[in-house]
């Protein structure tokens, strides 16, 4: 049997149509298809416009200087948080203020009040393997201009809402590996007049080659279009694995449960017992791929303090991902579950 692979890419028939048809049409630059897919998006998470970039790091950058923070000011982020918010901060001059998580897995409020007295002036929000806020509330209530960054949550919901209800600004990376793809780039969007007016200036005042092309945003489209059926597929793997995992409760589970969350089903991971690289050894015996889940995050670099993000920790230092995609045979899903099965 081949090796599963740990991802591969969610693309129909469909959409190889759509990206064909804009070659056809000589219209692969910053255009008609980029607006369209902006105004899609928009209107999927309920914002009025924004910007569609070329890359995940161009719209984290812009987004921040959105935001009018001075340099010398603080940011807060979870540890859970893409190592590119780092690169981005840097870039701009802000200091990173690393929160822990609380027990839903979303920087701990508690200490991002604490935040507060150090120079904390806004709040990246990143909403990682699919979980959506469920207060939002509390986070509005600080006062801190947030960046919520949907990308892995895009097609959860909680109690039917949507992610991307609390963010002043809302990030959606698109590149190849996300739940909806233009084969690279990211969206910003916001609901509020003035930030929408600051992030095109920003845009404007950048090269044009900085937009996502027609060429990227017509995959986006109809990846967008099909959001229903992917994710259902893939919920309905997340499913399987995660019934696997809970019998006889012998690995905690990324995430929470609950007739009122409805997952996405971009990854699933759990907390292994055993060393992670053992467990990935392992798993290569069965001709499956696993990853490290945070392996690019923030907290990577910081697996062995227990004492800073005790609520991170364990994902940090053993959390250990599954192959979940929507082209996964039913034989290499059974094949996956029995390794699930074996992890103690």
């Amino acid at each position: 049997m081949a090796a599963i692979s740990f991802f591969k890419p969610a693309l129909f028939r469909k959409d190889m149509d759509a990206v064909l048809q804009t070659m056809v049409d000589e219209k692969i630059g910053p255009g008609e298809k980029k607006r369209a897919f902006i105004k899609s998006m928009s209107l999927y998470l309920s914002k009025k416009d924004g910007v569609a970039l070329r890359t995940y790091l161009d719209a984290i950058t812009i987004s921040l200087k959105a935001l009018n923070l001075n340099e010398g000011d603080s940011c807060a982020l979870s540890v859970f948080t893409p190592t590119l918010y780092l690169d981005a901060l840097k870039r701009l001059g802000i200091k990173p203020y690393l929160t822990d998580v609380s027990d839903d897995m979303l920087p701990s409020i508690d200490e991002i009040k604490k935040g507060l007295d150090q120079g904390v002036k806004a709040l990246v929000l990143f909403l990682p393997l699919g979980l959506v806020v469920q207060d939002g509330d509390s986070y509005k209530e600080l006062g801190l201009p947030i960046i919520e960054d949907v990308t892995q949550a895009i097609g959860s919901t909680f109690k039917g809402v949507k992610p991307g209800c609390v963010g002043d600004i809302v990030i959606c990376n698109t590149e190849e590996d996300a739940i909806v793809s233009s084969a690279g780039g990211a969206l910003v969007l916001s609901d509020k007049d003035e930030i929408i007016e600051e992030v095109k200036k920003e845009v404007n005042s950048y090269s044009p080659y900085i937009e996502l092309p027609d060429l990227n945003a017509s995959l986006g489209i109809v990846q967008l279009d099909k959001l229903d059926q992917i994710v259902l597929r893939r919920n309905t793997i997340y499913k399987l694995y995660f019934d696997e995992a809970r019998k006889k409760n012998k690995v905690k589970v990324f995430g929470y449960g609950g007739v009122d969350f409805v997952p996405n089903g971009y990854g699933f991971s759990v907390v292994v017992n055993d060393r992670p690289d053992e467990v990935i050894q392992l798993a290569l015996k069965y001709q499956v791929s696993l990853r490290k889940t945070f392996s690019k995050a923030i907290g990577a670099k910081y697996q062995d303090r227990y004492d800073r993000f005790p609520n991170a920790f364990p994902f940090l230092s053993r959390g250990v991902s599954f192959p979940l995609y929507p082209f996964l045979s039913n034989a290499e899903i059974q094949t996956v579950q029995k390794v699930i099965g074996i992890l103690r």
